[in-house]
C-alpha cells in the first residue's frame, strides 16, 4: 500500500485532538459495489423495469401520493441492492477513528445505513435510512423496514408506511442538520469522504469548519469543487486512505 502524504506535524495534531467531526458521501459506499443514487437504474436482469424510471420522477412525495405501489416496489429494489453489500474497510476505519476521539461526529449524506452496521455510534444521517419506514402521515411512527410486497400500514394511525428518506422537495431533518453545524462549528478537524462538494447544506459544511479554525482534509478519487479550500486533498479509495491514515496516528491497536 502506497504511503499517503501527509506532514507529521499534522498527524501529531489530530492524534491530540478532541474533536474530530467527519461527512461522508456516495464514494465511500461505491468501494462497497453500491451504485450512487443517480446511477442505480439498472439495465439488464430482472431490475430492467426499472430503467425506463428517472429517480428524480419516484422520489418524490408526489409520486408516493399517486402510486404509491409503484414508489414501494422501487425502493424495496433499492434496499435489496444495498443488502446485498457490506461496508468497506473505510466504514470500519472510521469505527476505530470514534473510538480513538474524544468527541466524533460522523455526518454522512448516503441513506444506507452502512455507518451503523459497521459499528458507528454517533452518526447523523441527513437523508434518512432506507432500512427503515416511517408513517406517510407524519404521526410520528418510525420502525426497521420489512420486506413486504404490499405497503404496509402505520398501526398507529393506518396511514401507508413510506421509505424513511428525504425525497426531492422535502427538508433535511432540522435536528440532524442543525447537529451537524453544531459539530462542523467545533470540530478540530473536518474530513470530507467521498462527497462531491456540490448538494447544499453539507457542502457548506467544510468551509464553516476552516472558518472556525479547523484544519480540512478531503479524501475522494478525484478533486471536487472543495479541492482548492481544504489543507489536505488525498486523491484514492477512502478504503485504503482511511485505515493507513488511522494506523499513523493512533497505531493498528
Amino acid at each position: 500500500m502506497r504511503k499517503i502524504k501527509i506532514p507529521a506535524e499534522f498527524l501529531n495534531y489530530l492524534k491530540k485532538a478532541t474533536h474530530i467531526a467527519v461527512l461522508t458521501g456516495a464514494g465511500i459506499s461505491a468501494e462497497s459495489g453500491l451504485k450512487t443514487f443517480r446511477d442505480s437504474r439498472p439495465s439488464t436482469g430482472s431490475e430492467a423495469y426499472w430503467a425506463k424510471y428517472r429517480p428524480e420522477d419516484l422520489a418524490t412525495p408526489q409520486a408516493f401520493a399517486r402510486d404509491p405501489k409503484l414508489v414501494w416496489d422501487w425502493y424495496s429494489m433499492r434496499r435489496k441492492k444495498v443488502a446485498e453489500a457490506t461496508p468497506n474497510s473505510g466504514h470500519f476505519a472510521l469505527v476505530e477513528m470514534e473510538k480513538r476521539v474524544p468527541n466524533f461526529t460522523l455526518i454522512t449524506q448516503n441513506v444506507d445505513g452502512y455507518h451503523r452496521q459497521a459499528g458507528s455510534q454517533n452518526v447523523l444521517e441527513l437523508h434518512g435510512n432506507i432500512q427503515k419506514v416511517k408513517c406517510y402521515d407524519g404521526c410520528g411512527v418510525v420502525e426497521s423496514w420489512q420486506e413486504n410486497n404490499a405497503i404496509p400500514r402505520c398501526e398507529k394511525c393506518g396511514a401507508y408506511l413510506r421509505p424513511d428518506v428525504v425525497w426531492f422537495g422535502e427538508s433535511l431533518p432540522l435536528d440532524a442538520i442543525t447537529a451537524a453545524h453544531k459539530a462542523a462549528l467545533e470540530a478540530q478537524a473536518f474530513f470530507s469522504i467521498g462527497t462531491s462538494g456540490m448538494v447544499e447544506p453539507a457542502a457548506s459544511l467544510a468551509h464553516t469548519a476552516r472558518q472556525n479554525g479547523a484544519v480540512v482534509v478531503e479524501i475522494n478519487l478525484d478533486p471536487t469543487p472543495l479541492t482548492p479550500h481544504v489543507d489536505f486533498a488525498l486523491h484514492g479509495k477512502s478504503g485504503e486512505i482511511l485505515p493507513e491514515l488511522i494506523g499513523r496516528v493512533w497505531g493498528r491497536g
